[in-house]
């Protein structure tokens, strides 16, 4: 278990982050099954079944996944957008400080950075209780145009026959290794800022390559980007799907049929 305390010494915070984690050879483990009808969105409700997930998008980047144990998990963790109840887990990328924090609430108990302050890899394949969090490092671009060595990760959480990856702060195509561990993934959370990540075209070309069943933007919706991206994507063949309920429950039996681009209110 890796507990994070506050620190006003960068350095011993990145000491901390960088504690040995249980690691497990990578491997999805979620399959596909016959499609099944998508027709209503499932209501919130408080208890979750064995084979459900319950995923609410808070803002920017930041998504709260909870487990049907009860594990509550953060993604793209910068405080500034916080679940109602302290996570178990967070999840931070290193692209800018609107996808980390080096100050996270000491109660969370497990902090995983998508990349290493120090340089060089970090990886992550940890289970705890019902999910399995696991990742694959993609490089970045610095404001300078350089590219920064394994700046990003792809968080994939492993959990009640489902498989959903947060692409995070993603600056390029991926590879047919990245694709090889990836696996099969049901959901995705993807960014559609189409400028300070990638452009919509490469961006729907991920898309393609991962083959999801279900899509949910994130990152930023300004300037129409959102309207755009959500084009491009019914062009693509995605049945375009408006909530307004930032509040989703996913269960493999409620996968949709088709490919369905789920947008979230919340950003």
């Amino acid at each position: 278990m890796l507990r994070l305390l506050t620190s006003t010494i960068r350095h011993a915070i990145a000491t901390l982050f960088l504690a040995p984690l249980l690691v497990i050879p990578a491997s999805a483990v979620c399959q596909l099954v016959a499609d099944a009808p998508l027709d209503r969105l499932p209501v919130v409700k408080a208890a979750l079944a064995p084979d459900e997930v319950r995923i609410t998008y808070l803002g920017h980047s930041t998504f709260e996944i909870e487990t049907p144990k009860g594990i509550r998990i953060a993604t793209d963790y910068s405080g500034a957008y916080k679940p109602v109840m302290i996570p178990h887990v967070v999840t931070m990328n290193g692209a800018h400080g609107t996808h980390f924090t080096f100050n996270p609430d000491s109660e969370i108990e497990h902090v995983l950075l998508g990349w290493n302050p120090e340089g060089g890899p970090m990886d992550h394949d940890k289970t705890i209780e019902d999910v399995r969090i696991r990742n694959i490092q993609t490089n970045t671009r610095g404001w300078d145009g350089e590219t920064n060595l394994l700046g990003n990760s792809i968080f994939v959480f492993e959990v009640a026959d489902l498989c959903i990856a947060h692409l995070g702060h993603l600056h390029q195509r991926l590879t047919e290794n990245d694709l090889t561990r990836l696996g099969q993934i049901d959901i995705v959370f993807v960014p559609v800022d189409g400028s300070a990540t990638l452009s919509h075209q490469s961006m729907i070309e991920v898309l393609k390559s991962i083959g999801p069943r279900m899509v949910i933007p994130m990152h930023v919706f300004r300037y129409g980007s959102l309207q755009s991206f959500a084009g491009r994507m019914a062009e693509s063949g995605y049945i375009v799907n408006m909530s307004d309920n930032p509040t989703y429950i996913a269960s493999r039996a409620g996968l949709p049929a088709a490919p369905t681009f789920l947008v979230l209110p919340g950003n």
